[in-house]
This record gives C-alpha cells, sequence and structure tokens, in this order.
C-alpha cells in the first residue's frame, strides 16, 4: 500500500515521538501528523524539528477531534495516545479508565463521522493480559484477557473497542500488543527507572538506586525494534485481527538490574522502595510472536546487550547535561 500522510496520537509522549523519528528516517516521503494536547511536553519531538506537524487536539475533546481528521485525512493512524503509569493507574483509577477509554472512543467515533477509511493501528500492551497461568506461556493471541490493574483494565477496554468498530462498522483497526521495550523517555518504567539512577549515581547526583519487586519475568526489544514493527503491522497484518510483538531475551527484573549495575564504573548500593510496589504485579510476560512473524517476517535486529547498553548511555548524558546544570545554579 502507499502510504503518504500518517497521524500519530500522543506524539508528543515517548512512544508516539520515538515512532515519529522512526518514520522520518527510514520513509522521509511519508508526511507525519501528531495529535497533542496544550499541556504535553515539546521536548521529545525537539529533534524532530519541522519533520512533523504537531496538531492541539485532546482526545477527550470530540469536536477538536474531529476537525483535524477532516482537514487532514490520513491514511494511517497510529494510536498511542493513552495515560500509561501503571502505578499511578492504582492511585488515580478513574483518571485512566475515563482518559483512555473515552479518548479511544471519541478518535474512533471521529473517524466514522468524517467517513473516512484509514487503517488504524490501536497500540495496546501485555499488560492486558494480567496475572498469567503458567500454562499459557509463552502467551498467544487467543490467552485469557485478565488486566491486574486500572491502566490495563482501559487497554483491554480499548483492545474490544477496536474489535467491535471492526466488527459493526468495518473499520480497519489492527490491534497490536507489544511487550516490553526498553523506551528510555520513559522514566516511570522499570528499565528505565534503573538505567537513570545508575547514571544519576555515576555522576554523584545520588547516593543509592531504590527499586520495586526484582522477581517479574519479561521478554525484553529494543525502542528501535519495536517502532520498526509498529510499521510493518500497517504494512502487512490484517484489519480486525490481534498481533503480539516482544522480543526473544528474557529477563527476570533484578538479573536485569544486575546487568546494569556490571556495566556501572562505581559501586551501586540498592534499596527496596515499599511505595515502588503494586497492589498486584504481572510476571511471565514472555510473549509467542509466531502470528506478527509469520504476517511481517520481523525479527529483532539489536541484541539484548546493544539495548541495555544504549539504554544507559542515553542517561549518562542526561545525567552530564543534569550535573553540568546544578553547577551553574
Amino acid at each position: 500500500m502507499k502510504i503518504s500522510k500518517v497521524l500519530i496520537t500522543g506524539i508528543a509522549g515517548s512512544g508516539g515521538s520515538y515512532l515519529a523519528e522512526y518514520i522520518a528516517s527510514n520513509h522521509p516521503e511519508v508526511e507525519i501528523h501528531g495529535l497533542a494536547y496544550s499541556r504535553s511536553t515539546r521536548i521529545n519531538l525537539k529533534p524532530l524539528g519541522t519533520k512533523v506537524t504537531r496538531h492541539e487536539s485532546d482526545l477527550m475533546d470530540f469536536g477538536s477531534v474531529f476537525s483535524v481528521l477532516e482537514k487532514l485525512k490520513p491514511d494511517v493512524i497510529f494510536h498511542l495516545a493513552s495515560f500509561a503509569n501503571v502505578r499511578a493507574s492504582f492511585h488515580t483509577p478513574n483518571t485512566f479508565l475515563s482518559n483512555n477509554i473515552l479518548g479511544t472512543s471519541n478518535l474512533f467515533e471521529a473517524v466514522r463521522a468524517t467517513h473516512l477509511d484509514p487503517i488504524i493501528q490501536l497500540c495496546s500492551t501485555s499488560e492486558v493480559y494480567g496475572q498469567v497461568d503458567p500454562k499459557d506461556v509463552p502467551i498467544k493471541e487467543t490467552a485469557p484477557l485478565k488486566p491486574a490493574s486500572p491502566y490495563a483494565v482501559s487497554k483491554t477496554t480499548q483492545d474490544l473497542l477496536g474489535w467491535s468498530y471492526f466488527t459493526s462498522y468495518q473499520m480497519r483497526i489492527i490491534r497490536t500488543r507489544m511487550f516490553t521495550y526498553l523506551n528510555p523517555r520513559r522514566v516511570d518504567l522499570f528499565a528505565s527507572s534503573f538505567a537513570k539512577q545508575v547514571a544519576w549515581i555515576e555522576r554523584g547526583l545520588q547516593k543509592e538506586l531504590t527499586h520495586g519487586n526484582l522477581d517479574s519475568i519479561r521478554s525484553i526489544i529494543d525502542m528501535r525494534d519495536a517502532m520498526r514493527a509498529y510499521w510493518l503491522a500497517i504494512l502487512h497484518c490484517r484489519p480486525g485481527e490481534v498481533y503480539n510483538i516482544g522480543g526473544t531475551t528474557s529477563v527476570k527484573v533484578g538479573d536485569f538490574l544486575d546487568r546494569l549495575i556490571a556495566l556501572s564504573s562505581v559501586t551501586i548500593n540498592t534499596r527496596c522502595d515499599p511505595n515502588l510496589l503494586r497492589p498486584a504485579d504481572v510476571t511471565l510476560q514472555i510473549p509467542c510472536i509466531d502470528k506478527f512473524y509469520k504476517e511481517t517476517k520481523w525479527e529483532p535486529q539489536y541484541s539484548f546487550e546493544e539495548s541495555v547498553s544504549h539504554l544507559l548511555e542515553y542517561w549518562r548524558k542526561k545525567a552530564e547535561e543534569e550535573a553540568q546544570s546544578r553547577s551553574l545554579v
């Protein structure tokens, strides 16, 4: 298919901005547009300069979404916009539920109201599988959905809305369920939090590393591989279907922390912080990606070691910037 114009919801977020960077670098002929409400940060889009067009719009405001769609008429919509901090969702569940579910409903209804027919990728998460029975590992797309957090409930509902609008209105919605990927820009994720703290300790910006549950087992892929997978899904996956996307390396969270510490130049003291523990956590997040591979032939290009080093180097640069800014105060 020929793609000339894409719209990314949540483009100012970590995932949305990385996806925009991937498209800009690998498909420069494609116009990149994004929805971002006025309070969202512009920092993540700074590296893109004029390569993207940001549209001030809030998915909770149907009229603003309708206006952007009517004007742009995109060929493809990547729906990434969501409140995504799992631990925070336990503190403000209604905020996560209303934003993530109603925002998705508004997007789908706006597409219907404008009589457009874009391919829509609904970017979901492995959190929808929740606390998985070991007999269901590796997790296939047919595994039971047992969301264990308000965030996961909201993403499960998004997923079901995608199925509903496909079956009821023949909207071309592809659902992808992304497993753990190393996203340097999201410090609320365990991997990024660990890397940031290691870099901060190396630079003398903090004294010890705090962590939550270290026993969860996750598959890991590089952010760059994840963004390429999103693009291939649009090209090759079938509307109405759901696809797991995940890495081929599985590791216990505690072992991941040990890998980072081994790369450090200083001694890292660690401490479990009860405030970082969730009321309910998930483990055994190990996907079966056979279905996605069959459609796209996607495989990770970056090794686990390369991904960990890339993550740590990102935060070492940030630590240096932080140290310099403090010295100027």
